[in-house]
């Protein structure tokens, strides 16, 4: 979870790209890309993104489910009628949820909504569709209406040694502090899968941490492979919605999948990461972990013989605003990877992963384990993370992923679930 705004050139290449895509899946990949670019134009902010992506992938399998009826529901199956046009419904779901969320960009929205639905001959199928996508929609809108996510919640910076507070160089206040009692889509809540106690600042585990960060985690870094410094600088900007979305629709993309597979995939995705986030934010705010940089200025405080100051250090990446403990990156990583590797396997993938600010960068994947060890390597040689908070995270994360597999969106009945 990425806390920066985007530079202006990404913001550029991706209003370019709030079409519908040239390469058709379906429109439940369609609408999935437009979503995740109507998002990423809307705002920086990570959550009110995760948040766009889970209402509305929740709302078109809402709706194409209450038409097909695979699998069981969300919230309740939508009174449909007979030959209602499950595509129709995927697209008027998509389409009310963000306009609603993100009224800005209603008219781009607009016209990707008449695009998409140009394909589906007119008659009663499409406009019983359509119906019933409107009804999804605006069924999840007010189920989340009050989930607490812009609740005020203050933060006092820590001052002890181990404390977190706001990091150099902008000293930005805590970011979301309360976001770990918002209301989550499947987990009970936050709490649920908080994280065990990080190392003691004292100990030896702790200390082995501390210096890998610090040696090769520094800006200047004489000890940081090149090949980490890029990944490095990709995941200091990629966020979840740039990385596992864009993997998915890969995917998608080389198989044979019906529409209500594709919607529920998206659901179950987003609500992981969400609940994920919530989780993470919780543990972050509960032990309340300085940062690395922070540590390292500030060695001379922590009681550990093991570790030496240096009040210049600075680390090559920017740290996000809010305590250490355990990484968002590799609890939202963990979660995206327990859903995708349960839905597509393990590996023989081909996935490239690019970003539109970072042109000289191109990532190649055949695995989603490649992408969180990359992540992790990421954190840590960006300097803004230390080892035991990718390991934390990836385990929680794992957690959160396969308890939303096992409660949500469970096939209606056995010989339906043709996932694979």
């Amino acid at each position: 979870m990425n806390i920066r705004n985007h530079p202006a050139s990404a913001l550029a290449s991706c209003i370019l790209l709030l079409t519908v895509s040239a390469v058709r899946a379906d429109v439940v990949t369609e609408w999935n890309e437009i979503m995740v670019q109507t998002a990423l134009v809307a705002t920086p902010d990570p959550v009110v993104r995760a948040r766009t992506a889970a209402i509305a992938q929740v709302a078109v399998f809402e709706a194409v489910n209450s038409i097909v009826g695979d699998y069981e529901p969300y919230d309740h199956a939508l009174a449909a009628p007979q030959g209602a046009s499950a595509e129709a419904a995927a697209i008027a779901a998509a389409h009310r949820v963000l306009s609603t969320l993100h009224p800005q960009a209603t008219s781009q929205l607009d016209a990707a909504r008449e695009q998409s639905l140009a394909i589906i001959p007119d008659g009663t199928a499409k406009t019983a569709g359509i119906a019933v996508g409107i009804m999804a929609a605006d069924s999840i809108i007010a189920l989340r209406a009050d989930d607490g996510v812009d609740d005020p919640v203050s933060h006092t910076p820590g001052t002890l040694p181990g404390e977190y507070r706001p990091t150099p160089p902008d000293l930005t206040p805590a970011f979301r502090p309360g976001f770990g009692q918002v209301a989550t889509f499947v987990t009970r809540s936050g709490r649920q899968f908080r994280s065990a106690d990080p190392p003691e600042l004292r100990s030896k585990q702790y200390a082995v941490a501390f210096e890998e960060v610090k040696r090769v985690g520094e800006a200047d870094s004489t000890q940081r492979p090149a090949d980490r410094t890029q990944i490095a600088r990709f995941y200091g900007i990629a966020d979840v919605d740039t990385i596992y979305y864009p993997a998915a629709r890969q995917i998608i993309g080389t198989r044979s999948r019906t529409v209500s597979q594709n919607a529920r995939l998206f659901a179950l995705l987003s609500m992981a990461i969400w609940d994920s986030a919530v989780a993470c934010l919780e543990t972050k705010y509960h032990f309340n972990l300085w940062r690395p940089v922070t540590a390292i200025r500030e060695a001379h405080t922590d009681g550990n013989r093991r570790t030496e100051p240096d009040t210049a250090w600075a680390p090559l990446v920017f740290t996000p605003p809010f305590p250490s403990y355990r990484s968002a990156h590799a609890s939202l990583g963990g979660a995206a990877r327990a859903v995708l590797e349960q839905e597509f396997g393990r590996a023989g993938h081909v996935i490239t992963l690019t970003h539109p600010a970072l042109s000289d960068i191109v990532l190649h994947y055949t695995t989603f384990k490649q992408i969180t060890d990359d992540i992790d390597d990421a954190r840590i040689y960006g300097g803004i993370h230390y080892r035991f908070d990718q390991q934390a995270g990836a385990r929680q994360g794992k957690r959160v992923g396969e308890y939303v597999l096992r409660h949500a969106l469970r096939p209606a009945c056995a010989h339906l679930d043709r996932r694979r």
